[in-house]
């Protein structure tokens, strides 16, 4: 008995709390109450977190969208060399969803979610602690009023009864006044927050274009290793065969590559095949342009920095793949990809 009393006086109080919060969230859309107006430092940490949820949805949906695999993939069933790119393209999901979009859906549904939860806290102690104010505020002019009329005895008694609300209001304001200022500081350190998640978010970002990176590389390879056996068929077969099922040479390395080129990487420039194979003819040297940052790999290749200017020239017996590099005092293999040929 005793515990449902208890329940029943619970449910009675919650009731009377969230009409008291609705009462004055609707005075205040009114016009008809005072509201406590945040510090402008939180309020720009409110919309920052606000910001950041919105456009790490946008950008995990936009992501979501664009790395959908395609049941009906014609790189698959164009043979070995769509194989292999039909490959390179699952391992570019795999690696995205795990290096990028699983840390967007861990803010979004982990640290967010405290955020915001924390952020309704906030919201209902400023709507307890104007409640409060507006409580106080009104026992003091009935206060008032009440001691301007002439000494009865029953006026009296009517003035003690509103000092003793205005004391209970006085009270009540400080309780609500404390909790909503632990609040605002609980929001506030949760909040601050937001800055290491947009770095956090700007590494993973750095991830999936060096993940497009290596995918689009890793195509670009692949399609000159069929150049290569394209090249290999006799020159009487391409051209008397009217039925021909390739391209031309020049057209099938911009057709695999430059049409699926994401805006991420559309600043990337493919070295012409036809020059570096005059390069590979030549025992010349010549000027190439780096066209992206490459990290050597071991102490026989050359790191490069993108935009800088290089002498390269061919080696007899090394990998078609390669050149040899030279940058002052410095020497090794880089990778034809990574190259411009300057005239």
């Amino acid at each position: 008995m005793n515990i449902m009393d208890f329940n029943v006086k619970k449910l009675a109080a919650d009731a009377g709390t969230f009409l008291s919060r609705a009462v004055q969230f609707t005075e205040e859309k009114l016009g008809q109450a005072e509201k406590t107006e945040l510090d402008a430092h939180l309020e720009n940490l409110l919309s920052k977190a606000e910001c950041t949820k919105i456009w790490t949805e946008k950008i995990m949906k936009q992501t979501e969208v664009l790395l959908q695999p395609n049941p009906s993939n014609a790189l698959i069933k164009c043979g070995e060399t769509q194989k292999r790119i039909g490959t390179a393209d699952r391992e570019l999901i795999q690696t995205s969803a795990l290096n990028f979009l699983t840390p967007l859906r861990n803010f979004i549904e982990g640290d967010y979610k405290t955020i915001a939860k924390e952020r309704k806290l906030l919201q209902n102690k400023r709507l307890d602690l104007d409640a409060a104010k507006t409580r106080l505020k009104k026992a003091k002019a009935a206060e008032t009023r009440n001691s301007q009329l002439n000494s009865t005895r029953l006026e009296g008694d009517n003035i003690m009864i509103w000092a003793e609300e205005v004391t209970k209001s006085e009270q009540e304001l400080r309780i609500t006044q404390s909790e909503f200022d632990r609040q605002a500081e609980i929001t506030r350190l949760l909040l601050e927050g937001i800055s290491s998640t947009h770095a956090h978010h700007l590494r993973c970002l750095n991830d999936f274009v060096e993940a497009q990176m290596t995918y689009y590389a890793q195509c670009y390879q692949y399609m000159l290793d069929l150049q290569k056996q394209l090249g290999s068929f006799p020159s009487n077969y391409l051209s008397n065969n009217n039925q021909t099922s390739v391209a031309p040479v020049p057209s099938v390395l911009p057709n695999a590559i430059g049409s699926s080129t994401m805006a991420s990487t559309s600043g990337l420039v493919i070295t012409s095949p036809s020059n570096l194979s005059d390069l590979k003819e030549c025992s010349g040297s010549r000027k190439a342009r780096v066209l992206y940052d490459y990290d050597a790999a071991n102490s026989t290749e050359l790191s490069l920095l993108a935009d800088e200017v290089i002498t390269v020239f061919s080696v007899v017996g090394m990998d078609s793949d390669w050149l040899m590099g030279e940058r002052g005092n410095q020497k090794g293999k880089v990778p034809i990809t990574y190259l411009e040929l300057l005239n």
